[in-house]
């Protein structure tokens, strides 16, 4: 079966695997979203029926809470859970500072309330998402639909200032609609190709008025979980102030199962 997946999609279930073992009995765990984030889930479920785990989980898509329910785990609201002990969620790129580019699968919003409510967020991904300087994936904006092309105009104004390489930006689109994500905002994807100072950036761009998120998380994530297709998979810690790196190898004949029902 796992000869049958893409290196990518091994790597993805080798972080996710390892991150979710990460989840303890009685956790109230935040669950990302993305494909990454969905193995992971997954995984979860199956410690569910495996090993009867018991925990709530609040999770940051309308997506992701209807897989989670499929999967046996217990889903409940933020303000149910009020506080989380653990958030694992994905990311477009990271860079050596922990600093991520999130929302391309547009729940930005949710996921970055969801993780700055949580003791923890650890960060499920693949190599080929970390990069020395953030930008080359576009950085998502949420807005509110109410005068949007004056917000583009406003965003685009600011990022003639801002220590950035490109300052255009496009609404995003779901066929020949706008995307409207759970919140019934619209995103803008910002093509800035490098991003020099993150933290200003985020700072100055939820100043401008309509803007109601930005896709930077900056000083949010506690750790990283790489996964290689090889079933090595690298944590990098953070939570200390010093980086500490550490790697584990698991079965990739484990993801039969996970596998099993896509």
């Amino acid at each position: 079966m796992t000869d049958q997946l893409t290196p990518i999609d091994r790597a993805k279930y080798t972080a996710a695997h390892c991150a979710a073992d990460f989840v303890q009995d009685g956790m109230r765990v935040g669950l990302g979203t993305g494909s990454t984030a969905a193995w992971m889930v997954r995984r979860l479920g199956t410690r569910i029926k495996q090993e009867g785990l018991r925990i709530i989980a609040v999770p940051t898509s309308t997506r992701t809470a209807q897989l989670a329910r499929d999967v046996g785990i217990n889903v409940v609201s933020l303000d149910e859970a009020r506080w989380l002990d653990l958030t694992i969620d994905g990311a477009d790129e990271f860079d050596a500072e922990l600093t991520l580019i999130k929302g391309g699968g547009g729940a930005l919003l949710q996921e970055k309330i969801v993780a700055t409510a949580s003791d923890q967020m650890i960060v499920i991904t693949d190599a080929a998402k970390e990069v020395k300087t953030l930008g080359a994936f576009p950085l998502p904006v949420e807005v509110i639909p109410f005068g949007w092309r004056a917000t583009k105009a406003l965003v685009e104004e600011v990022l003639a200032s801002m220590d950035v390489m490109g300052q255009n930006s496009s609404l995003r689109v779901n066929g020949d609609k706008p995307f409207v994500t759970d919140e019934g905002n619209y995103i803008l994807d910002l093509d800035l190709g490098r991003i020099g100072n993150p933290r200003q950036l985020a700072l100055v761009l939820n100043q401008v008025p309509g803007v109601v998120e930005n896709g930077l998380f900056v000083d949010i994530a506690d750790q990283v979980v790489i996964g290689h297709a090889d079933g090595t998979c690298e944590l990098r810690d953070l939570s200390s102030g010093t980086p500490e790196t550490s790697t584990r190898q698991i079965d990739l004949e484990d993801s039969r199962n996970i596998f099993s029902d896509l």
